[in-house]
């Protein structure tokens, strides 16, 4: 009988980390943390995990009992890992909505770096200046949920949320009044006049359409903001630029920043995101 191999020799089983979709093949955040890996000197798994909305909550368990540690995790799961977490941080709880989960022993935590990671990217990346200015959200789901206390606790002048449903932008607004002034309408009612930053958090790029919105939203010092991201401009970007927008952005620098927000959760420490940025951007 072979002598038992020590523990010492044994293979070390990496950390398994990964993000949850549906779909999910698009996600970069794959190649976000691997670059994270890299600049850390960290070792650990990362892989996507396309799971349709009625096995979500099954497969998710499945995973942190079999010994995974965190997942971040995009449309349409954010307000059903709100559900399933053990526990929410104020922000998660807040927003409703959770883009992160960490198992803590028997426990799952829910974190929401959403607002955080956009906040950063237009502040310190772009160079934005949020308080004092008139701020448009269009869109009034999930991502929406996670970015608007972020955003009103910077102190704009205004903010507004607009959705295809009135009656869901409200709800959302009302939610976070005790922040700061945020009114909700339809898409059809925003007020005509120019905004200094218009967000787009609607998922309209997924058919490539642009949300139903009047030009009017549009100035010559506005700026455009695109949560979602991909090779080049998007539909909205591209269609803000035609109305004669100053800029325009994808959400690159969002997915950067907030993924180093879980990174330095999951691994202790925080990655150089301009650095990660740069070598995304080339890509």
């Amino acid at each position: 009988m072979p002598a038992p191999v020590p523990k010492s020799a044994r293979p070390r089983i990496p950390d398994r980390y990964g993000v949850v979709g549906y779909p999910v093949a698009q996600s970069r955040l794959p190649l976000v943390h691997g670059l994270f890996a890299r600049l850390t000197g960290q070792d650990f798994e990362y892989r996507l995990h396309d799971v349709a909305p009625a096995d979500f909550r099954a497969r998710v368990t499945e995973f942190f009992a079999a010994g995974g540690c965190g997942l971040n995790v995009i449309a349409p799961h954010k307000a059903a890992a709100a559900t399933l977490a053990s526990e929410l941080t104020a922000r998660a709880s807040r927003a409703g909505a959770v883009n992160l989960l960490t198992r803590r022993g028997e426990r799952v935590l829910g974190d929401n770096t959403d607002g955080a990671g956009l906040l950063r990217d237009l502040t310190r990346n772009l160079g934005l200046t949020i308080a004092g200015q008139r701020v448009l959200i269009l869109g009034a789901g999930a991502a929406a949920c996670g970015i608007t206390g972020p955003l009103l606790q910077a102190e704009p002048a205004e903010l507004r949320v607009a959705n295809r449903n009135p009656a869901r932008a409200r709800q959302l607004a009302a939610g976070f009044q005790d922040l700061g002034e945020v009114e909700g309408c339809g898409l059809a009612d925003i007020p005509l006049r120019p905004f200094d930053l218009v967000i787009n958090a609607t998922t309209a790029a997924r058919t490539g359409g642009v949300p139903g919105v009047s030009p009017a939203v549009i100035g010559p010092r506005t700026t455009c903001y695109d949560l979602s991201y991909g090779g080049g401009e998007t539909p909205f970007t591209r269609w803000a630029l035609h109305q004669g927008c100053a800029r325009a952005f994808t959400g690159w620098g969002m997915l950067v920043e907030q993924a180093a927000d879980t990174f330095e959760l999951w691994r202790g420490t925080r990655p150089d995101t301009q650095q990660a940025l740069q070598v995304v951007l080339a890509r």
